[in-house]
């Protein structure tokens, strides 16, 4: 170690704890759903996706589902079948799904699908049995959803195969771009888009019951965009994309330090040297890294919370593990890091993460790796849906 050796370390004081853990706790979805559902008028769909916006998806599907939630929604057919097979029966919209999807068993587990594109489109209509589908219109992002150019036939198609018995057309859909910023403009253009697009389906003969475009910025801060449901994912657990409710973070990230070392100023840390002590002090390894979802790129800009204070991230972070400076005071191995948290104890919170990172907060959320260990807290008196 160049520029000051290790001359103690220190490995007295409690037992090693258990290994990283992140808690979820259900208490905060469930405020969130009920504040959440308090600020619509329509229904409430629990997007889940992710897993959950890595909560779990189960975990909080129940728990929205209980507190004012009356849909799930989803990506992917894969996530629908596990809430399927879990026994929930509220209905279950998959929207992301490739034109060779398995639309058949969509049907049999009774999962309401979006349909972009008059491939889609033909693709359901060819599976047997009557699904119910949500026409997806593109309301300004370019990204996934039928363009307007499309959209009247489309519509007119999905009709046809309305009156013929292969689908029933329940819902309109689009999605806005801009919706964590509620002054832009291209909000007012992706509402105008929606509004023409149900007109353009009622035009052709469809009568939709749902009609959604906002999910949780546009749910807390524009009443124009609720229409008949409202879906939100991030809201749920204590995300809020445009800043302006306070919700209940939902996850926690602790590990305990496996080992602390009293070094000498100027001791180099980690991985090309990139940070030296500045004085003595000492330094604990957390066994957390960028492996397990914590972004290298706040290498030397985070901080976690030991002993009650804020300690920085030191050196570059490493596939499996971290060093924190633990000033001249110190910690003893085994005693626990709070990486990230609600905030309500001093600990950084999701957000402060994201900040360091150059991220979003979902990029946090949803990035965790499969071998920090979970653990649930549950609502008190949570009813069972399953």
């Amino acid at each position: 170690m160049s520029g000051g050796l290790a001359v103690q370390t220190r490995t007295s004081g409690p037992a090693v704890v258990a290994g990283p853990e992140l808690s979820v706790d259900l208490t905060a979805v469930a405020r969130n759903t009920e504040r959440l559902a308090a600020s619509t008028h329509g229904e409430l769909m629990a997007v889940v996706k992710a897993d959950g916006f890595g909560h779990g998806a189960l975990d909080v599907a129940r728990t929205a589902l209980a507190h004012g939630a009356t849909r799930l929604g989803v990506t992917s057919l894969a996530e629908a079948w596990p809430l399927r097979e879990a026994g929930l029966v509220a209905p279950v919209l998959s929207w992301l799904n490739p034109v060779d999807a398995d639309f058949a068993a969509a049907t049999a587990q009774d999962v309401e699908v979006a349909v972009p594109s008059a491939a889609h489109l033909g693709a359901v209509v060819a599976a047997p049995g009557r699904t119910r589908i949500h026409l997806h219109v593109d309301a300004g992002m370019a990204r996934d959803g039928a363009e307007p150019a499309a959209w009247p036939e489309l519509c007119r198609i999905a009709r046809r195969a309305e009156l013929c018995g292969a689908v029933e057309v329940v819902g309109v859909m689009g999605h806005l771009g801009c919706a964590d910023d509620p002054a832009d403009a291209c909000n007012a253009l992706g509402r105008n888009r929606f509004a023409w697009a149900v007109e353009v389906a009622r035009a052709a003969g469809l009568r939709p019951r749902q009609r959604h475009l906002a999910a949780t910025a546009a749910t807390l801060t524009d009443p124009r965009t609720h229409h008949t449901m409202s879906r939100v994912g991030a809201g749920l657990v204590g995300i809020d994309p445009s800043r302006s409710t306070a919700l209940a973070p939902a996850m926690t990230l602790t590990a305990p330090l496996v080992q602390v070392r009293r070094v000498r100023g100027g001791t180099s840390v980690g991985y090309g040297h990139a940070h030296r002590t500045g004085g003595s002090t000492y330094l604990g390894l957390v066994p957390l890294g960028y492996a397990d979802g914590l972004p290298r790129v706040a290498s030397d800009r985070a901080e976690v919370l030991v002993r009650g204070a804020r300690r920085p991230v030191v050196g570059r972070i490493s596939m499996d593990q971290v060093v924190v400076d633990l000033g001249a005071c110190g910690a003893d191995a085994g005693e626990p890091v709070t990486v990230f948290g609600p905030g309500t104890h001093g600990e950084p919170t999701v957000a402060e993460w994201a900040g360091w990172a150059g991220t979003i907060e979902h990029e946090i959320v949803t990035g965790l790796g499969a071998r920090v260990a979970r653990r649930t807290a549950a609502v008190p008196h949570l009813r069972s849906l399953a």
